[in-house]
């Protein structure tokens, strides 16, 4: 059986996918969320702002 080792590049494409489907699902717009899915912000926090009532506008401003 022939493994194919994945790159760098296709590690970091898996994780910004799956922060951009967490980020959505909290209710950030797809602009938004591809800009804090594709920086190094705390998905934590990204995900704590809007629970706690932060409109995803200001929430990306504190965030990036």
């Amino acid at each position: 059986m022939t493994q194919i080792a994945e790159t760098p590049r296709d590690e970091q494409a898996k994780v910004e996918s799956w922060r951009l489907h967490v980020l959505m699902e909290a209710g950030y717009p797809l602009p938004l969320a591809e800009k804090i899915a594709h920086s190094s912000a705390d998905l934590h926090h990204a995900v704590d702002l809007i629970r706690q009532g932060c409109a995803p506008e200001t929430a990306t401003e504190i965030l990036i």
